[in-house]
């Protein structure tokens, strides 16, 4: 079914392969179960098995086909032109930020430009995010329901401009959304309330009063940040060096509502409904309050891969003690992933879902196998050996997807994770304590105070290993090619070392030549990489110099005081680039301290490196005449300093003229209505993309 959804993702006209390959092994497989029906023992059948394999890639490449807008004459991605006005309706738990308010609105009606003023139905979602306002009149949190009118256009969703960048277009693609705005308080007027779902009402509610009565019983900021996003997934009081910090202990899943947490709370459950129903586990009117509070809880958490994971099973062990049913676990795994690909295919390209369903795969597949080389004998022992190799056994599969996706690697992660683990067992079942029995005088007050310190105590332990020495092993990069081979690797070698078979220690040597010489290729081309490049960086200027894996950065952006944009737009492209030394220019100085020959002056930059030019515009005043007497190779225009071509081709003659993104994008399509100066390349970033050139 994978690779069905995955076809369809990469090769969305094989629409005729498909149907194909559905109708054969549909063919097959009936002939087989036809020839085998009577059989008192049925054969184990290799054709019939992969026609059965057939069949579910073909559901794979269906269950996306289906959902594809462009089945959907009326879908915002279809039309002609965007809706100056629209009406929608909230349907995702908001996420309150700094500034916004980040909601997802579902299509129900537009105002098009041809309807003459007239609303005509519409779908599609739009990713909005509203501005909170002043504190003279701040704006209230939407709720899930609200039924708005909005004025304005929608825009498409940025592509990736920088190589390396973060994909948000395609992530938001595969959640149905493919348009964003941003509004203003007066933009949009709350008409009605009309929720899709009343039973996500009621849980999205009892979300929002669960981290209402934790943060009041909780108190302290960094404690009750780690409560809600633990219990409630509620993230927004997490503060980013607290991420940072157990991204660095390698506990950074503890940071989201996982797996972990619904196996905690549902031997809470057990053990709460053993007092009411002893001796009756598997009645069914105990099993099914179990389903509902575990599932109710999915829904107030917001359905993530990992809780509809962990879910689905407990809700495979529970229907085979109820029918008497014997289960595997890896078998039990596989179905709760059919079941969650069929309720959204998208899931599967979802770094929640991959490494959720991989971790689980490595326990299971590997735990029975590591607890057989160490037995100690005292209790404590027993506890931590079990608690390290399911961490062993996990990190095994997810390593390599970890690295690829978060280019870094935390090497204290078995000292992290039992600490975080404990501590886990004991705040969730604090955690529901204190929302059941909250409301009890000095009581409430007693377990939040307990619940607080668990949370202290957990922040301590994560921050003190994030800060040893060496903690994280950073800006490491798997391309696609080196991720297969890895996991290649990772296979043959547990093969090679549960059965001392000599064709896995070929298969192993080989794989590992091949990785090695892959990444030796790799390094090669880095090394020899002389590149210029002009990146995307929102209203400012950055243009880097890359020799081999040295980098000098031309900006105007300061990033020693926020690091955010750095962080966003260009840090995986260096990384990906493989460059060791980062050198910054500003721009804005009156003279650069860089390794390089160059002329500053207030108007304009002049460099040259590696025997090419580089002009950097600032702006082209009346009172100063100056002009160039030899070509320029590149030139950077800056700030919206050319409004027309006669006043630049009075100055310079240039073969390449680069629009960065601090140019206002008024001016600057006003000038490019006009056509350029002959024999002049024109790229504006904004429209084309990121400028680079190699030699």
């Amino acid at each position: 079914m994978l690779i069905g959804i995955f076809l369809a993702e990469a090769w969305p006209e094989s629409g005729t392969w498909m149907v194909g390959l559905g109708v054969v092994s549909a063919g097959f497989f009936g002939l087989y179960f036809y020839r085998n029906e009577q059989r008192l023992i049925k054969p184990l059948n290799l054709p019939q098995g992969l026609a059965l394999l057939g069949l579910f890639v073909a559901l794979g490449w269906l269950s996306v086909y289906i959902r594809s807008p462009s089945l959907q004459s009326n879908h915002l991605i279809n039309s002609r032109e965007l809706p100056t006005a629209y009406e929608a309706v909230v349907t995702n738990l908001p996420e309150s930020r700094a500034k916004t308010y980040k909601i997802e609105l579902d299509l129900r009606r537009g105002r098009l430009g041809d309807t003459s003023g007239l609303f005509i139905p519409i779908t599609g979602r739009v990713m909005v995010y509203l501005d909170k306002g002043d504190s003279l009149h701040p704006t209230p949190m939407p709720r899930y329901g609200d039924v708005l009118i909005i004025s304005g256009q929608p825009r498409l969703v940025d592509s990736p401009m920088n190589p390396g960048e973060f994909d948000f277009k395609r992530f938001l693609a595969h959640r149905g959304i493919f348009h964003q705005q941003y509004l203003r308080t007066w933009q949009r007027t709350v008409v009605g309330h009309e929720p899709p779902n009343r039973l996500v009402e009621l849980a999205y509610k009892t979300n929002r009063w669960a981290d209402s009565l934790l943060t009041a019983r909780v108190g302290t900021k960094a404690e009750y940040g780690i409560v809600n996003a633990m219990i409630l997934g509620v993230r927004d009081d997490l503060d980013p060096s607290q991420y940072q910090s157990y991204a660095a202990a390698g506990a950074v899943h503890i940071l989201s509502v996982s797996g972990m947490h619904v196996g905690i709370l549902f031997l809470v459950l057990n053990w709460c409904l053993s007092w009411v129903a002893r001796g009756k586990d598997n009645r069914w009117w105990v099993v099914g309050i179990k389903l509902a509070v575990l599932w109710f809880f999915a829904l107030m958490t917001g359905f993530s891969a990992p809780v509809l994971r962990s879910a689905l099973m407990f809700s495979f062990l529970l229907v085979a003690g109820l029918t008497n049913r014997t289960q595997s676990l890896l078998n039990t795994l596989a179905a709760s992933a059919v079941l969650l690909l069929c309720y959204d295919p998208f899931a599967a390209f979802s770094a929640g879902f991959q490494l959720s369903y991989l971790a689980v795969a490595g326990i299971g597949a590997w735990v029975p196998y590591l607890n057989q080389f160490i037995r100690p004998t005292s209790w404590t022992g027993i506890k931590l050996w079990q608690v390290s190799v399911v961490a062993v056994a996990a990190q095994l599969l997810t390593f390599p997807l970890g690295i690829y996706y978060f280019h870094s690697f935390p090497t204290y992660f078995l000292l992290a994770n039992p600490v975080v683990m404990v501590l886990s067992a004991v705040l969730v079942p604090l955690s529901i304590a204190t929302l059941a029995l909250g409301w009890v005088p000095y009581l409430g007050d007693l377990l939040g105070w307990l619940l607080q310190k668990t949370a202290w105590s957990m922040n301590q332990s994560v921050e003190l290993i994030g800060k040893m020495p060496g903690a994280v092993l950073s800006d490491i990069w798997l391309s696609g090619s080196g991720l297969v081979l890895v996991y290649g690797l990772v296979g043959s070698g547990c093969l090679l070392f549960l059965t001392r078979n000599r064709t896995y220690l070929n298969l192993t040597a080989g794989l590992a030549f091949c990785l090695a010489a892959l990444t030796i290729y790799e390094k090669k081309e880095q090394q020899e990489q002389q590149r210029l490049t002009v990146h995307f960086l929102p209203r400012k200027t950055a243009v880097s110099l890359v020799s081999g894996h040295n980098a000098l950065v031309l900006t105007d952006d300061d990033w020693q005081s926020n690091s955010r944009n750095f962080d966003f737009y260009l840090k995986n492209t260096f990384g990906q680039w493989g460059i060791d030394s980062l050198t910054v220019g500003n721009l804005r100085a009156d003279s650069l301290i860089i390794p390089l020959a160059y002329q500053h002056q207030r108007d304009k930059v002049l460099i040259v490196w590696r025997g090419k030019s580089i002009l950097f515009i600032n702006r082209l005043s009346d009172y100063q005449h100056w002009r160039l007497p030899a070509v320029v190779d590149y030139v950077v225009l800056r700030r919206t300093a050319v409004r027309d071509w006669t006043s630049l081709t009075k100055r310079v003659v240039a073969r390449h003229l680069i629009f960065d993104d601090s140019n206002l994008a008024g001016p600057t399509d006003s000038l490019l209505a006009h056509p350029p100066p002959p024999g002049t390349l024109v790229h504006v970033l904004r429209r084309d993309g990121v400028f680079t050139a190699t030699w």
